[in-house]
Parts: C-alpha cells; structure tokens; sequence
C-alpha cells in the first residue's frame, strides 16, 4: 500500500515522485497522482500523472508528516 508523501517509481514507465493524492474507484481500482521530485532543466515543474497503485513500487518509507516518534511522558518531579 502507497501512502501520501512516499516517494514512489512507476515499474512500467520509470516515472518517479512523491505521492500528493489517491482515488478510490468503486470498482476496486486505486489511482495514485504523483509530482516529480526533480524539476525540468528550464526550472519549470513537470505535469503530475495519475498512476494506478498496483504498479508503484515504493522507493521509501517516507512519512507522510506528523509528529514522528513521540516521547515518553516526563516523570513528575
């Protein structure tokens, strides 16, 4: 399962990026739309691609934000 923020790569086509939103389909299907990560040589951002989710391979476990780990409660003194 992809999440949002993992960066992923496309084993058919070889495109890669970050994962910035799903689409569950009623039929069963999930799509995924990912950014690349790089931009073109001209500085411009590259168009995002919507990717069906069973040929994304997950290149990280990259988190998605959040907190992290979270520390143990102090001790009262």
């Amino acid at each position: 399962m992809v999440k949002l923020g993992q960066k992923v790569k496309d084993r058919i086509t070889g495109f890669e990026g970050i994962v910035i939103a799903k689409c569950f389909y009623l039929n069963g299907c999930t799509s995924c739309q990912i950014r690349p990560d790089k931009l073109k040589e001209d500085g411009s951002i590259h168009e995002t691609q919507w990717i069906d989710e069973q040929q994304l391979d997950n290149e990280s476990k990259a988190s998605s934000g959040g907190p992290g780990d979270v520390p143990p409660a102090m001790a009262t003194p």
